[in-house]
């Protein structure tokens, strides 16, 4: 929806920049720093060859873990530190291991998925390799890793123990079956013709006339046998059969007296393993082989209440012309609903079909990296994930502005740095400076005789010094005029007034410099906010677009796309605020030279007054 709406808008050249906003982000790209290790988990429907019309929710799926895809020495001996995250790599999802044998590196997990859409794979976190001792606590063993519609989950992995029931819902077998190795899935049930499992009744088994339920299960089929009957069902003279007859599976139901079965199709092939399901909707029974409609039956289910039986009819002998059933059964469940023929299929394909590899994918080992990798993963990596173009120009146009923003700040401090220094170094000497205010110009005992190398090297940054120089240029302009002509060397009153305005104009100059570039932190201070916040009404407009032309409200669509929107305000942010505290800063230093400016013209203007006028007075008066 959203995100495939922007899909072909994401990823431009300026991703970089969204390091800028990035920074005050608080995502956890690695769930829990005592594991160490991951991989990614995809499941893909698609790459089963199977098309689902509608997203599935809360499905157990099965992961296969094995020397191809997993590292058994990282993890613990016995699979406590598995942990499966969902997408947002901070949910943690129900899991229960059915194996797991680090000996032969072997291991058969139901996981959790909360979502598979048709469009999408499934992307999951698979975390182990815990350093924490002791060991980690199990996952909450109350959650159950199957939806609420499965009522009863056989796994047969007991080791000779009756059935217990992973659906949550206490169905637990009544009886022990005799175990098998190497079947399916893990363990398996051996059914030799002789040995039964019971069902006990249940409130959730309880099926009403025409009920709609699902049932499944992988068979190996043994020598073909006829009417041999795998599961039943039946209560006074009503029954519910599932069998082969000599290897052609069938489901049969008898009530009031008459008995329908479904029509014979292709024998199922013996010694190999394969997916069997009945869907009962209704009027309708149909059978699945390998995700695939083999047989329909038009009758409704009878009403059963009592117990099931797995391995024969349940009577204790021939009934309806069935028998026990030899071969192997595992990885029995049973639903209240209706799966979907897509559902059977994929849970056919997904389980052990040949497409298996392919749908259920392990990537490659992953470490903790550092922050920087914390920053392309977890809640940055989603933001990054979710920007359009538009939200990308804008933080582009941030990303100038706060570069532009930092050199200015960085420079101007620069500058301001050495014109102090050679402010002080100017005014140690100015401070000794007796009568002659142009002594420090002279070429024998001025400024250069003063002064080190260092001092002397400094003098060109000090706005003092150029403004003193302009007022000494003045001072020598008129004094070389009045030797020339026949008049005394007196500064008058108009002349110390001109040479304090020529001064003036220096401090104008020198003041201009010193606040050269300053409105472009202005800008950034005013600009920044308001064009993050223009990228963010954008982003939110066409979020919002996306969901009104998708016709439905997803959150977990829209929300990807809300932070994004919201990403190009914190970049607005993150060019204003450092530019709002340098200004400042950088305002109150130019201010301080500034005043040093003032003063220093203040202090020369008096000086030439006084020690010009009091030359004059002696020279008149002798």
């Amino acid at each position: 929806m959203i995100g495939n709406l922007s899909t072909n808008l994401r990823r431009p050249v300026l991703a970089g920049l969204l390091l800028l906003c990035g920074a005050a982000s608080s995502a956890h790209a690695w769930w829990d720093s005592e594991w160490t290790a991951r991989r990614s988990l995809t499941i893909d429907a698609a790459a089963a060859g199977v098309t689902l019309t509608a997203p599935l929710q809360t499905r157990a799926m099965l992961v296969r873990l094995h020397d191809g895809n997993f590292d058994f020495a990282t993890a613990r001996p016995d699979g406590a530190d598995l942990r499966f995250l969902a997408a947002d790599d901070q949910t943690v999802l129900p899991h229960r291991i059915e194996r797991y044998d680090s000996t032969l590196n072997e291991a058969f997990v139901w996981v959790q998925v909360p979502e598979l859409k048709p469009d999408a794979p499934a992307a999951l976190w698979l975390y182990y390799g815990s350093t924490a001792e002791p060991p980690p606590a199990p996952v909450d063993p109350t959650k159950a890793v199957f939806d609420g519609d499965t009522v009863l989950a056989y796994h047969f992995a007991e080791n000779g123990q009756p059935a217990q029931d992973a659906s949550g819902m206490g169905n637990h077998a009544q009886t022990a079956g005799l175990p098998t190795t190497g079947s399916a899935i893990g363990g398996g049930l051996r059914l030799d013709g002789k040995t039964t499992v019971t069902i006990p009744t249940a409130q959730t088994l309880f099926w009403t006339e025409g009920a709609t339920f699902t049932w499944s299960a992988w068979i190996k089929f043994g020598a073909p046998q006829p009417n041999a009957v795998f599961f039943s069902r039946h209560e006074g003279d009503k029954f519910f059969l599932l069998g082969a007859d000599n290897g052609a599976p069938f489901v049969e139901v008898t009530q009031l007296g008459s008995t329908v079965r479904s029509a014979a199709g292709a024998a199922v092939p013996v010694g190999a393993w394969h997916h069997l399901a009945a869907v009962a909707a209704g009027e309708t029974i149909t059978l699945y082989i390998d995700g695939d409609e083999y047989s329909t039956l038009k009758a409704p289910v009878p009403a059963l209440g009592g117990p099931a039986v797995i391995g024969g009819n349940g009577v204790g002998g021939l009934m309806n012309e069935g028998g026990l059933f030899t071969g192997e059964l595992d990885e029995l469940q049973i639903a209240k609903v209706a799966r979907t023929p897509a559902e059977i299929r994929l849970a056919a394909s997904l389980q052990g079909g040949s497409k298996v590899e392919a749908a259920v994918r392990l990537g490659a080992p992953e470490a903790p990296s550092s922050i920087f990798g914390f920053l392309k993963e977890g809640y940055i990596g989603v933001i990054i994930e979710s920007l359009t173009v538009d939200g990308w120009v804008v933080i582009g146009l941030l990303g100038v502005m706060s570069a532009l923003s930092w050199v200015v700040m960085i420079g101007k401090a620069s500058y301001l740095n050495r014109a102090v220094k050679a402010n002080t170094a100017f005014l140690k000497v100015w401070s000794h400076l007796s009568r002659d205010l142009t002594a420090l110009e002279s070429a024998d005992g001025g400024l250069a005789a003063k002064l080190d190398d260092k001092g002397r090297g400094l003098l060109r940054h000090s706005p003092l010094y150029r403004v003193y120089h302009i007022g000494v240029e003045e001072i020598r302009h008129r004094m070389q005029a009045d030797a020339q002509g026949s008049s005394s060397r007196i500064l008058s009153a108009r002349s110390i007034e001109a040479i304090r305005a020529s001064m003036d104009g220096g401090l104008v100059r020198e003041t201009e410099k010193l606040s050269a570039q300053m409105v472009l932190l202005t800008i950034g201070i005013s600009g920044g906010p308001f064009l993050g916040l223009l990228g963010t009404v954008v982003g939110v407009m066409i979020t919002f677009a996306a969901v009104a032309a998708a016709g439905e409200v997803n959150v977990n669509a829209i929300a990807p796309g809300i932070a994004a929107a919201l990403a190009a305000t914190v970049a607005g942010l993150v060019v204003a605020i450092p530019a709002l505290f340098g200004y400042n800063y950088l305002l109150t230093r130019i201010k301080s030279t500034s005043n040093d400016l003032h003063v220093f013209i203040d202090e020369f203007v008096t000086k030439m007054a006084e020690f010009y006028a009091e030359e004059s007075t002696v020279d008149s008066s002798q």
